[in-house]
């Protein structure tokens, strides 16, 4: 994964590092599972995953089981998943994953965060080349050999396999298609995931200083106290 996947995860964890703000988000990516999957986790993949996600920021299960009821609610608020793209400071490339209720009032926002702080949003799919999704999977070192795990996962589509041996912790990749195969190879081995994200790589990255970087944080801050926009990704070495 390299120094890039280390920044976009030491970047987004400083980002999210307020519950205040982390659960409205998590909270949002459950309704959204449940609402398309239904509220039963064991048949629900996405909803398993959701909730894991969220059980791993330590979110209230009150708050996870509040959330899964209002996709079911008949008042409940139609959510949509939306994804915006645009130029920020120093010509930066930026995709913002959204899941809001109201489109108007997100993309009003989204714009105004570009306007202000870079060169402004560009067509949705300008920037669809130049990144790569990917499944990534987080979990504790298992007791098994990791090049017998790496030959178990092969098959269900794994891509690569880093150990970071500060944290104990193992990140596994494969393409956004694999997803649903590497969380059942997964389960099959008993394995169980802290994390599970599709995330958008860049395929080329772009080096700045650390002032330029500065103006980018600033303008990945902004985005990421608004409640509608779930996650970010940039073309950041």
């Amino acid at each position: 994964m390299g120094r890039a996947f280390e920044y976009r995860r030491a970047a987004k964890e400083k980002r999210w590092d307020k519950m205040s703000k982390i659960f409205p988000k998590l909270g949002k990516a459950i309704t959204i599972a449940a609402k398309e999957g239904g509220m039963d986790p064991e048949t629900n993949a996405k909803l398993r995953t959701a909730i894991n996600n969220a059980k791993s920021e330590n979110m209230p299960k009150d708050n996870i089981e509040a959330a899964i009821k209002r996709a079911m609610a008949k008042d409940a608020a139609d959510m949509k998943e939306v994804i915006y793209e645009g130029k920020g400071p120093h010509g930066v490339m930026v995709v913002v994953e959204c899941a809001t209720d109201n489109p108007v009032r997100t993309v009003a926002n989204v714009k105004h965060y570009f306007s202000k702080l870079g060169t402004g949003i560009v067509p949705t799919g300008s920037f669809e080349f130049m990144f790569s999704r990917k499944a990534i999977f987080e979990f504790e070192k298992p007791e098994m050999d990791l090049e017998e795990l790496e030959m178990e996962l092969i098959d269900a589509g794994l891509e690569e396999m880093e150990f970071d041996e500060e944290q104990g912790k193992v990140f596994a990749t494969g393409d956004y298609t694999s997803f649903g195969s590497m969380s059942k190879a997964f389960e099959e081995l008993k394995i169980d995931i802290a994390k599970a994200n599709l995330e958008r790589v860049p395929n080329s990255t772009v080096e700045y200083t650390e002032a330029q970087l500065e103006d980018i944080e600033k303008m990945l801050d902004k985005m990421e106290d608004d409640e509608d926009i779930q996650a970010t990704y940039t073309n950041i070495a």
